[in-house]
């Protein structure tokens, strides 16, 4: 593919890919049962009202959805998503996901750590959510302050 442009925007758009955030994103899903106890009790949670969430204090079922992004350092399978994703999903191969009290978040913390004890150094954002619907983005980030560059 021929692209027209003068050498002075051939060479900024050359430094804006250099330098450019490069994550590899999977998905999977898992059904998971977990609770939410406080719910059932806390006048904030529990209001007899439309708003009422008191239900979440029995134990349900969801399927929980994970999309998982890492950093990688170049464009050639850095990290071969495929097997990524097959990683990921073997941290929770035998079982029903048993979270027990834990939130979208609190499930994103766990993940996280296994993550950054294979793949150290590397940003990773991690997105939770309950039935594709209601979730969390953590995005656990490095810190690299003397990378800043003005492009």
């Amino acid at each position: 593919m021929k692209v027209n442009m003068n050498q002075e925007q051939r060479e900024k758009i050359d430094n804006i890919m250099q330098h450019a955030d490069r994550m590899i994103s999977v998905t999977f899903q898992k059904e998971g049962i977990h609770c939410y106890p406080a719910a059932a009790t806390d006048p904030a949670l529990a209001t007899g009202d439309e708003y009422d969430v008191s239900f979440l204090g029995t134990p349900h079922r969801h399927i929980f959805h994970f999309r998982v992004y890492i950093s990688v350092v170049h464009n050639d399978r850095d990290i071969e998503f495929i097997q990524f994703k097959r990683w990921l999903e073997n941290l929770y191969k035998d079982s029903i996901l048993a979270l027990d009290y834990k939130s979208c978040e609190m499930i994103a913390d766990d993940l996280y750590i296994q993550i950054a004890s294979r793949y150290p150094d590397r940003a990773v954002w991690i997105e939770v959510s309950e039935d594709g619907e209601n979730g969390c983005l953590i995005k656990y980030n490095l810190t690299k302050p003397s990378q800043s560059i003005v492009i």
